[in-house]
């Protein structure tokens, strides 16, 4: 997998103060980074499984989680003794033992941790989507022009997957010619609740719910297809439609549990198509690129390409996909992307972050292409559940500087 170098002018960040790295602590180190997770549920134990399989570049040094039965559940992926645990992540900032933080809390609580991370002078793992709302995307884009010597990282794995980067350059390369619609969804059969030991607990076991911590299914699942467009097109949406409701699982919930968005990419010439139920899991991640010579359909770790009939005698070899001498036309087969199924994107995430902090690299999943992602976010769920159209403003277009 290729990787960008960082920053192609010195004027890319604070005049180039990220550069001179060699006064942060984490360069300094040898070896491993220690790290404090913040928000011990689902996601945040899932990242730490992936972390404690790197060992040679992670040590986790804290948890923290508001609820106890998290932290013992945590204590047990750790298996050591050592680990503090905090109930108040304003406990585990000034842990001088902790170098970067992950970050895997409710939505609304994406702002907060982060803006503590950066004032405690850490490096920062921020988990999709960035943040709550647009004035909170605004405002850490602020904050880490400040704070140079930070790495930040939003947890957008798919830019770091070797497949995803692949369909990237074949999209920068016209193997798809023309692109001008994007079909996309992410299916579950299920309520997507969690038990619930303690009635009392029930908004903070099961805050994806409610509409004061969650951005529903647009920023939980949806989102990761949204921020791969904006990055393999360099773009962002002009235009915003949505519809959906409660049409499932009538329980209480705030949050749609069925939506279809729409996107008008107006200067790239495409649309997007978004969609998301937890009443059908047939298609469940399906992911369609498609143009004029041809259609890209993704999965979370492999793909296949498949040309369009009338392109096949003008592309016999297709440079790119793979090392094939000839395609010949079958709708039904097609041309695998990879030869072999990628492995978990967060584990690729992982090991750049790794890298970004070591070597002062802007990652490519950073806080301003998480700002961007989260404004889509924020704009589509405004769309949905106002049932209104909504336009991108000049003011959301943020450019390093």
């Amino acid at each position: 997998m290729e990787r960008r170098s960082f920053i192609k002018n010195a004027g890319l960040l604070a005049g180039g103060a990220l550069i001179n790295h060699s006064e942060s602590f984490a360069l300094n180190q040898q070896g491993v980074i220690k790290i404090g997770v913040v928000g011990c549920g689902d996601r945040g134990k899932g990242m730490m499984h992936v972390i404690q399989n790197l060992k040679d570049k992670f040590q986790i040094t804290a948890i923290c989680d508001v609820l106890d039965f998290r932290l013992d559940e945590a204590r047990k992926i750790t298996k050591e003794a050592k680990v503090a645990a905090y109930k108040d992540y304003r406990r585990l900032m000034d842990d001088k033992n902790v170098d970067a933080v992950v970050v895997a809390v409710p939505l609304n609580m994406h702002f907060p941790v982060a803006e503590a991370t950066l004032q405690a002078g850490k490096h920062l793992y921020l988990e999709k989507t960035m943040t709550f709302d647009i004035p909170q995307a605004l405002k850490l884009v602020e904050l880490s022009k400040h704070r140079p010597k930070q790495v930040i990282q939003i947890g957008h794995q798919y830019r770091y997957s070797p497949l995803y980067y692949k369909v990237k350059d074949i999209i920068k390369n016209g193997v798809l010619g023309k692109v001008n619609q994007i079909d996309c969804r992410w299916d579950r059969n299920g309520t997507w609740r969690r038990p619930v030991p303690d009635p009392s607990l029930e908004r903070q076991i099961n805050w994806r719910m409610y509409k004061e911590y969650s951005g529903g299914l647009v920023a939980e699942l949806l989102s990761h297809q949204i921020d791969f467009i904006n990055w393999a097109f360099d773009t962002h949406p002009t235009e915003f439609q949505s519809t959906g409701g409660i049409d499932i699982f009538k329980d209480g919930r705030e949050t749609y549990d069925n939506v279809q968005v729409m996107f008008r990419y107006a200067e790239a010439g495409i649309i997007g198509n978004f969609g998301s139920t937890c009443g059908n899991a047939y298609d469940g991640y399906l992911f369609k690129i498609k143009g004029s010579k041809g259609t890209i359909s993704l999965l979370t770790d492999k793909g296949v390409f498949y040309p369009e009939k009338s392109s096949v005698p003008k592309n016999q070899v297709v440079d790119g996909v793979t090392g094939a001498s000839k395609i010949s036309w079958n709708k039904e087969g097609g041309t695998p992307i990879l030869p072999e199924p990628t492995k978990d994107g967060t584990w690729y995430a992982l090991i750049d972050f790794y890298k970004a902090v070591k070597a002062g690299q802007l990652p490519d999943s950073n806080v301003y292409t998480g700002a961007k992602t989260a404004i889509c976010v924020h704009l589509a769920n405004q769309a949905l559940y106002n049932k209104e159209i909504t336009y991108w403003k000049k003011e959301y277009t943020i450019q390093p500087s």
